[in-house]
This record gives structure tokens, C-alpha cells and sequence, in this order.
């Protein structure tokens, strides 16, 4: 080998390495019409994957012209500066996956990151969709930010928004055929073969058509199946019962660096003449929350009102942390090794043939779960 090409080489290594560690902020999420909803409710999911490993979950009380709301936030925000998902007594939610092909200026990552700033505005002040659209024409430019942010309101509209420092491009749910969307680490709009999450953008669609075709996409299906599910769309292979001890983290939903599971379902969509009441939100609206590692986390329903936030999700411990997401953080620790700079997942830890395993112990504990609280909810109707 010559100098020139081992020095081309190993450049491309260092890139590759370079971009890998880009992916600590990876997210798979979907917007779900209320159609293909057996309650008829439309829904907003977000599978977080970030390098900050603690989460919580907050209520936030509203004031002279701004909502209240309920959102996910990082453990360390004491004051509850930046949401990564929520919803509020309008009836409007927003999450985000973070972008890699959308940027169109040279902005210094120290001037980026902003989504959760954006987030918390927009839970403060939208009531639809339309709303959030006005937010981001109206932002100081730049608005550091790229990300996807998607949207859904009381009236059953839904959207991404596909958003640089300067513009975005909106992508409305009632434009789909398949009555859904999904998005992972790049945009659909932005520079073609750039960004992240192309595989678990397929593993996602790939394990939810079925049930599109069928109507019957829930939440429970969101955060007990696809985001427990070692599927793999680029080897065709489901690896979630495979018995592996040693297998890599690679391009799976579920990752080492997941650290919650989202599913906010809506009320059956209003007509464009009704007005959203805080009451009828707060009965129908609920936040399904898994925190801490998704394939083991424990499911809470939360209701956007002072005492909607079960106590295991709040922040409760040092530091900001959460009873659940340490707990959920303590089992990844015994199914998580590391070799050099890669992680290795031991399958038999969350799924084998006695039913012990953390994963199947969870989804049946949150089947319990799901099943008292929808009879709760719809009997409030």
C-alpha cells in the first residue's frame, strides 16, 4: 500500500468515526392519522435517542396568555427550559428528531440546539398546527435549529416540518397516502444521501404497515412493539428472539443511547367550529411515557393537569432524575457490554423462551397498564 492511499484511508476512518458520534442525538418518530386508529384518534410518537442518559417529565402551569402543559425534559433543566415532546391544554403536541442534511449556513454548533427552546414556545402559545407554522415565520432568523418537528392538534391535523436557521418545508399528514408519516435523522427535503437513520426509518415502516393496512395502530403497539423490536430492515432479520448474547447496536429502533418512548394520543379529531376545551383535554388527551431504556421501561399515562404526571416519571431525585428512568438505566447496564468503542447487547437479558426476560416482564406489566387506563379514559367520554 502506498503512503497516499493509507493516509486516504485512514482519513476515511476518522470520518466514519467522526460521523458515527454525530448520531448521539438520533430519533424515530411518526405522526399517525386518527383513521388508521382503532379510537379514532390521531397520534404522535417519538422514540428519543440522545447521549443525555436521565430524563423526566414535568407539568408546567399556564398564565395571562400562554397554555399550560406537560413535556419530557432532560433531568439537569431545573428550569424547564427546553421540551423535547409534550402537549398542552389546547389540545396541540410537538416532539422532533434532529436533522443532518437540512443546514444551509455555516452557523457555530454553540449557536445550534435550540429545538427545545422552540418546543417550549410552541407548547406555550399553539393551538393548531396552522400555529406553529406562524411560530416559525415569525422566529428571529437564524433560529438555530435542523430538525424535523412534528405536530399534531384537536382537529386531527398533523405535520412535519422539515426546519434550517432561515426556512422549512411543511409536509401535512392529509397529504399521505398511507394516512402516516415517519421520520428519523435526515430530511426528506434536504441533501439527498446525507444525514442519519435511513435503516430505522425502514425498520419503522417496515414493522408498521401491517397494521396501517389494517387500522389498527395504536399507541401500545408504538411503544411495546416497535420500540422493543430488534428488527433490522437492511438484513432482513428480526433479531429480537434470537438468543444472541453478543449482539452489535447497530441501526436497530431500540439503542444504547434510547432514553424514552413517546406516544401522545390524541381525542377523536373536532370540527373546525368547535373550540378545544382544558376539561375535554384533559380527559382525553394522554402522554404514554416509557422513560429510561425503551425495550424495559415501565408505561405511566399522563394527563396534561397539575396531578397528571405519575410520581415515578417526575424528577424527583438527585439531580433531577426519575424513579422510572433509573430504574429503566440500571437493566440496560446488565444488557449493554462494551468492546473498544462499540456496544453489544445481550438479547437473552430482554427476551428468552421462559418469558423472564426484562422486556417481556414490562410489556406485560404495561398491557395492564394500557388496559385500565383506555377503559378510564373512555369512560369519561
Amino acid at each position: 500500500m502506498t503512503v497516499k492511499k493509507g493516509i486516504i484511508l485512514l482519513s476515511n476512518l476518522v470520518l466514519l468515526v467522526l460521523l458515527s458520534s454525530l448520531d448521539c442525538k438520533g430519533c424515530t418518530s411518526a405522526i399517525i392519522g386518527a383513521d388508521l386508529n382503532p379510537y379514532g384518534r390521531p397520534i404522535l410518537w417519538k422514540h428519543r435517542d440522545t447521549s443525555t442518559t436521565d430524563n423526566k417529565v414535568e407539568y408546567v402551569p399556564g398564565g395571562e396568555g400562554v397554555f399550560s402543559f406537560v413535556a419530557l425534559y432532560n433531568a439537569g433543566d431545573k428550569a424547564l427550559k427546553e421540551a423535547w415532546m409534550g402537549m398542552n391544554e389546547a389540545g396541540f403536541a410537538v416532539m422532533n428528531t434532529a436533522s443532518y442534511n437540512i443546514k444551509d449556513d455555516k452557523l457555530p454548533a454553540k449557536k445550534m440546539d435550540k429545538e427545545g427552546f422552540v418546543m417550549t414556545k410552541a407548547l406555550r402559545i399553539c393551538r393548531t398546527v396552522d400555529d406553529f407554522a406562524h411560530l416559525l415565520d415569525t422566529l428571529p432568523r437564524p433560529m438555530g435549529v435542523e430538525a424535523n418537528f412534528g405536530v399534531i392538534d384537536a382537529y386531527g391535523d398533523g405535520a412535519y416540518f422539515e426546519t434550517n436557521n432561515h426556512s422549512y418545508i411543511r409536509y401535512d399528514l392529509k397529504d399521505s397516502p398511507d394516512g402516516m408519516l415517519v421520520r428519523t435523522n435526515y430530511s426528506h427535503s434536504g441533501r439527498p444521501n446525507e444525514g442519519y437513520g435511513y435503516v430505522r426509518e425502514a425498520n419503522a415502516e417496515c414493522l408498521l404497515a401491517p397494521y396501517a393496512q389494517k387500522k389498527e395502530i395504536t399507541p401500545e403497539l408504538l411503544t411495546e412493539k416497535i420500540s422493543r423490536t430488534f428488527y433490522h430492515d437492511g438484513k432482513k432479520r428480526d433479531f429480537t428472539f434470537s438468543g444472541e448474547k453478543s449482539l452489535l447496536d447497530d441501526d436497530f429502533i431500540p439503542r444504547y443511547k434510547s432514553t424514552a418512548t413517546i406516544a401522545i394520543e390524541g381525542c377523536k379529531p373536532l370540527t373546525s367550529g368547535e373550540k378545544v376545551d382544558p376539561e375535554l383535554v384533559e380527559k382525553q388527551y394522554v402522554m404514554w411515557t416509557g422513560i429510561g431504556y425503551p425495550p424495559v421501561s415501565r408505561i405511566r399515562a399522563v394527563k396534561c393537569s397539575p396531578d397528571g404526571v405519575d410520581e415515578g416519571l417526575r424528577g424527583k431525585l438527585p439531580n433531577g432524575h426519575s424513579l422510572l428512568g433509573d430504574e429503566a438505566v440500571k437493566k440496560r447496564g446488565e444488557v449493554f457490554s462494551s468492546k473498544g468503542k462499540k456496544m453489544y447487547i445481550d438479547i437473552t437479558k430482554l427476551y428468552n423462551e421462559t418469558g423472564t426476560g426484562y422486556a417481556q416482564k414490562a410489556i406485560e406489566e404495561n398491557r395492564q397498564t394500557y388496559d385500565r387506563e383506555i377503559k378510564m379514559r373512555d369512560e369519561k367520554e
